[in-house]
């Protein structure tokens, strides 16, 4: 086996035991460090006119990139010096840092343990952690569909994206590709401040995330006829409401997730203090329930697995077909 595999095998089981304690702190703290700086940095450079914000952000785009893959292959590169097997354990724990299995479930599940506790409030709270929509007025069905939806989507970007990256190009690559995905998750936002600024962010995300998005929805519907859910259902609903998003690629896992739990999702959301009109995904055959959030994680862990078996083996034979 060859040493990128092992190290995303490996990565991928610390992860599920580990997740993300809160005591650890976490690389991608600096790349958001480095983004705010860059920001800042970079919007003093550049006058406040929408070509020159449009520059800022390609300049944001490079720099951060950049930056943080040069950090990456030093680190690596550092730790090859001392020994191969200090690479080897460095590349194990780069591989663990960009997976977020468990982080995603442990979260979504705080909001789960809330609404059983009946605690409305305390449930806003939680799902507020881990979405960008305004959630104070968020009803139970309200709080339960968005924690349903940031599994989906997530399954995508926090998951097997990264899991995609490390398969093709270790964790270089894989460093890469999560900075682009957090200058999106941090400026790349349709509102005043930042619809010029994180344009590039956002569109280059979109253009990383078209394919592991497509790939992603596939292996969840399969996933889905594993653990036991309507497959066929999440099929016809992806194939039908794959494209009701602005985004081009997060309505993929989200319709497969709501086909396969027969449930609505997505519809009209307020961010920022702004309502913003959104296609809904799937059809209402039931009411969500909180139930709908352990059922979404358990569809999460059954593609990750299933993602990291069929890729492995791919990679895998294409490694000794090349020896």
């Amino acid at each position: 086996m060859d040493e990128i595999l092992l190290a995303l095998i490996l990565g991928y089981v610390l992860d599920l035991l580990i997740g993300d304690p809160h005591w650890m702190y976490h690389p991608i703290r600096l790349v958001g460090n480095l983004i705010s700086f860059l920001e800042k940095t970079l919007r003093c450079v550049f006058p406040k006119t929408e070509r020159a914000e449009l520059t800022a952000g390609m300049f944001l785009v490079i720099f951060t990139t950049g930056i943080t893959a040069a950090a990456a292959a030093g680190i690596l590169y550092l730790g090859s010096l001392i020994h191969p097997a200090v690479k080897f354990v460095l590349e194990v724990i780069m591989c663990y840092q960009l997976l977020a299995t468990k982080s995603l479930k442990d979260e979504s599940m705080k909001v789960y343990q809330r609404l059983r506790e009946e605690d409305l409030e305390g449930s806003r709270r939680a799902v507020s952690m881990i979405v960008g929509r305004d959630t104070q007025n968020l009803d139970e069905t309200g709080v339960i569909k968005a924690a349903v939806e940031t599994v989906a989507e997530n399954t995508s970007d926090g998951i097997l994206a990264p899991m995609l990256f490390l398969m093709i190009g270790g964790p270089i690559l894989g460093f890469f590709y999560k900075s682009v995905n957090t200058m999106d998750s941090m400026v790349g936002y349709k509102n005043d401040r930042y619809l010029c600024f994180g344009r590039a962010a956002a569109k280059f995300d979109d253009v990383l995330n078209y394919i592991p998005a497509r790939v992603s929805a596939w292996m969840m519907i399969i996933a889905a006829f594993v653990a036991g859910f309507d497959a066929k259902e999440a099929y016809r609903i992806y194939k039908r409401d794959r494209r009701n998003h602005a985004s081009p690629n997060s309505a993929h896992t989200e319709a497969v997730m709501a086909g396969a739990l027969h449930i609505q999702l997505a519809g009209d959301a307020w961010y920022f203090g702004k309502l913003h009109k959104k296609k809904t995904i799937g059809d209402p055959d039931r009411l969500v329930e909180k139930e709908d959030i352990r059922r979404a994680n358990r569809l999460l862990y059954v593609t990750s697995f299933l993602t990291l078996l069929v890729f492995g083996v791919i990679r895998f034979c294409i490694f000794q077909a090349i020896r």
